[in-house]
């Protein structure tokens, strides 16, 4: 759902954080992907991530409409592992962190 009254349209961002190759997963979504990693990555809020060191931020998705993007998230947390683990592996195969890239 855009933004409208400010004209500006808002993308929302589903993503996959890893605790390692083939670690822990996490799944979110945001409307800030980068403020969001950081207080993943800092620790910045107490629960699952820092309880389990899911810093790694594996993949991501874009949407223009936030009903979208949850509806993907609230999808991909009941898929079994494996499939998560593919849809990382066919776009980032060697588990690369993407953080740094968001940052320029």
């Amino acid at each position: 759902m855009a933004s409208r009254s400010s004209g500006i349209e808002k993308t929302y961002v589903v993503y996959l954080l890893a605790s390692r190759r083939r670690g822990t997963l996490y799944i979110g979504v945001t409307s800030d992907l980068v403020s969001r990693v950081t207080q993943h990555r800092e620790d910045a809020v107490e629960g699952f991530t820092k309880r389990y060191g899911v810093h790694t931020l594996v993949w991501y998705d874009t949407f223009g409409d936030v009903l979208a993007a949850i509806q993907r998230e609230k999808t991909m947390k009941k898929w079994p592992r494996q499939w998560k683990i593919n849809l990382i592996e066919r776009d980032n195969p060697n588990w690369i962190d993407l953080y740094p890239s968001l940052l320029g």
